[in-house]
């Protein structure tokens, strides 16, 4: 018998369309990738699939964790946590003071780590003393317990939205994702996708030891491509940091725009392959009714026929744009100003999506790759 919230989801959308999450990796960043969901949440858009990297990962376990009316009250709990220790804004007048403000909340983190994810080693520990060195800087040992607190991890394999999340075998260098539909999913594999050296350790899984998926890829847009059913597909991705910036006028805004294209992943790059890749697929669609039938069964019209994804894609871009307060620190300052300021450019980057006419006249289902991005028009 089917899982009640899937079959309640399917049977609301008539398998019309698959909606998906893809959420970027970006730190404290991710709590614009928290406020978009909420806002999606509001919609009554149920959801399928929830695919993310590094801190992505994390919001995607409480996502899928947890029933749909817990989800936003567990994420609530996470963001809050982790913004406990600068809860309190101090009295600020003008831009450049909260740009400092910013810059100080990063150097407390650094200093002291964040409530419920991350703790500082003693100085001591890396002492050239015995046989072993610790391979981080900072003990993620917190975030277990967090996740352990904020995600049901018995609903995520069972009744959960499916969940994907991707992380670097330290090894070999080879990508690898943890699938909820081939792996049962634990603490170890949210972690494994989050553990961005040097700060964080690597974490073992089965004899393997994985680091942050961020190294290779910080968006787990290709592999939810690659992986897509033949039922109509509504892709989400929440990104945390824009490949399109101003030129830099200074080194701090050098350092920033690198981390910004560095780990935007190029994901307009990646749109614009699948969007080819899907024309292929129509051609070969189409040339091959006008073949004679002795060539339609040969093997190289066949690998042209599987080019991309085989179901039509609708693809939404929500891009955390730069604050003006925001320096190359931005994903690692986890004050509570700056995470609720997130949070609500998500929250209203959606909402400016829904309200747009161009997604309110988009036609679901219609082959190829359809692409929006709203969230910054008229910002």
């Amino acid at each position: 018998m089917p899982k009640p919230e899937k079959n309640i989801t399917s049977l609301h959308r008539a398998k019309a369309e698959q909606n998906v999450l893809v959420l970027q990796g970006g730190g404290a960043l991710g709590a614009y990738q928290a406020g978009a969901f909420q806002r999606l949440t509001e919609a009554a858009l149920g959801i399928d699939w929830v695919a993310g990297i590094s801190i992505g990962a994390i919001n995607a376990a409480i996502i899928c964790g947890n029933p749909v009316d817990r989800r936003i009250e567990k994420l609530k709990a996470f963001w809050e946590g982790v913004s406990s220790s600068l809860a309190t804004t101090p009295w600020m007048w003008g831009p450049k003071s909260r740009h400092i403000f910013a810059e100080f909340a990063a150097a407390e983190v650094m200093t002291f780590g964040v409530p419920g994810f991350f703790t500082p080693r003693l100085p001591m520990s890396f002492w050239p003393i015995g046989d072993t060195q610790p391979l981080s800087v900072y003990d993620t040992s917190p975030l277990e317990k967090t996740l352990n607190d904020l995600v049901d991890f018995d609903y995520l394999n069972e009744d959960g939205p499916r969940l994907s999340v991707g992380a670097v075998d330290v090894e070999t260098g080879n990508f690898t994702y943890f699938d909820s539909r081939k792996t049962r999913i634990d603490p170890r594999h949210i972690m494994a996708s989050g553990a961005l050296p040097p700060g964080f350790p690597p974490v073992e899984i089965d004899g393997r030891f994985y680091w942050d998926g961020g190294l290779v890829s910080n968006t787990p847009l290709q592999y939810v491509m690659e992986h897509a059913g033949g039922d109509p597909m509504c892709i989400f991705q929440i990104d945390v940091f824009s490949a399109r910036g101003a030129m830099p006028e200074d080194l701090a805004d050098i350092q920033q725009r690198e981390k910004d294209i560095r780990f935007s992943s190029r994901t307009r790059l990646t749109t614009d392959r699948y969007s080819h890749l899907h024309n292929i697929r129509a051609a070969a669609g189409r040339l091959a009714k006008k073949l004679p039938k002795e060539l339609q069964t040969d093997p190289d019209l066949a690998l042209l026929l599987t080019t991309g994804p085989e179901c039509p894609v609708t693809l939404v871009h929500l891009i955390h744009r730069r604050e003006g307060f925001e320096g190359n620190s931005k994903d690692y300052e986890f004050s509570r100003l700056s995470m609720t300021e997130h949070w609500a450019a998500g929250f209203a980057d959606v909402k400016r999506t829904f309200s747009h006419k161009a997604w309110k006249s988009r036609e679901i289902g219609r082959d190829g790759l359809q692409v929006f991005d709203l969230g910054a028009i008229e910002k």
